[in-house]
């Protein structure tokens, strides 16, 4: 979106790029800077849900055969992998000797009375009676991590399947300048009760056009609902929860960039004091990331300048619940995080 200011020239915001579209320059700006990596990682990332390349998702890797398990326990470890035969011991009439590994003998007996393969010393089937192995020392294994910052895998989302089967009101308009969504429906006269939690639902897609559609027609929704928007808050409370508890970074920030444009006044009045009761539902994942920070000593990290940075995104996010939140905001939140204080003058 291209403005002129009172001179002619540019204004200050002369270029505005909306937040969907942030996240596609993003994604393209990681494929030039590391093409390679980018592309195995989402290949082999199991976190995001399966593709429409195949209705059974990616197929699993082929198993070793019994048979090949079996040379490879008992039969092939001496000598690159291969049965070791021999012909079988001759008695003194002339014909195979019938002893085995039990009586004596020194090869595996097959139905015909001929070897197949050696077995050495403790690699039979049979159990010993007694064992003069000694074990070897056990390492001292580190203790496990708790995993509270691992991604959690991430399900298929309503949106998805609404948009997949044609439910949803919208298509993707490529523009010159940058992408946007054409409603085919105006917005006005849209069911908020039923549309917004299922936009809302879609903000932890991670594969577009899901999640430009999702992230854009929230922003869309949120502009234009006004009055709307509050009766819809208790709806939005499940998909948000889902969506911070993937504790996705990626995911996590565009939620929190969405909460705070709901919270605003100019959005909506009166919904920073409705997400007063579901403080409990939302703010546990605020008080696990709070102090997620990138440490790079004396380098520049560029998450700040584009509000990546999770830990900034949390303190500003709590900010502006207490400022819209009403006077038991501050308390309410300081009891979900106890290290936040107060940004209100006393």
């Amino acid at each position: 979106m291209l403005g002129k200011g009172p001179q002619g020239g540019k204004s200050a915001e002369a270029t505005f790029i909306s937040p969907a579209a942030g996240l596609i320059l993003e994604d393209q700006l990681q494929r030039i800077l590391n093409p390679k990596s980018l592309r195995q990682k989402k290949k082999a990332n199991p976190l995001l849900p399966q593709t429409a390349a195949s209705p059974f998702g990616d197929f699993p890797a082929p198993k070793p055969t019994a048979a090949a398990s079996y040379r490879s326990t008992f039969g092939g470890g001496g000598r690159g992998g291969h049965m070791e035969t021999a012909s079988p011991p001759i008695s003194a009439r002339g014909a195979p000797s019938p002893r085995g590994p039990m009586d004596g003998g020194d090869s595996l007996m097959d139905a015909s009375g001929y070897g197949s393969a050696f077995l050495r010393k403790g690699e039979g089937l049979g159990g010993l009676t007694s064992s003069t192995f000694i074990g070897r020392e056990e390492k001292q294994s580190r203790p496990p991590q708790a995993g509270a910052f691992a991604c959690r895998k991430i399900s298929d989302t309503e949106f998805r399947r609404f948009y997949d089967r044609g439910d949803l009101p919208i298509q993707v308009f490529h523009g010159g300048t940058g992408n946007r969504i054409s409603w085919k429906v105006e917005i006005d006269k849209l069911d908020y009760h039923h549309y917004l939690p299922i936009f809302f639902d879609g903000l932890r897609e991670k594969e577009d056009p899901y999640r430009f559609l999702a992230v854009q027609g929230c922003y869309d929704l949120l502009e234009k609902g006004g009055s709307k928007i509050l009766p819809v808050v208790p709806q939005l409370i499940i998909p948000l929860k889902t969506g911070l508890n993937t504790r996705d970074p990626q995911v996590i920030g565009t939620i929190l960039k969405i909460l705070q444009y709901l919270v605003h006044p100019g959005t909506c009045e009166m919904v920073g004091e409705a997400l007063v009761p579901y403080y409990r539902q939302v703010l546990p994942v605020f008080n696990i990331f709070k102090s997620r920070r990138l440490n790079v000593g004396d380098a520049m990290d560029y998450s700040q300048r584009k509000r990546n940075n999770l830990g900034d995104l949390i303190q500003e996010t709590l900010e502006s619940f207490e400022q819209h939140g009403g006077e038991d905001a501050f308390i309410n939140i300081k009891y979900m995080v106890p290290t936040y204080e107060s940004c209100e003058s006393t």
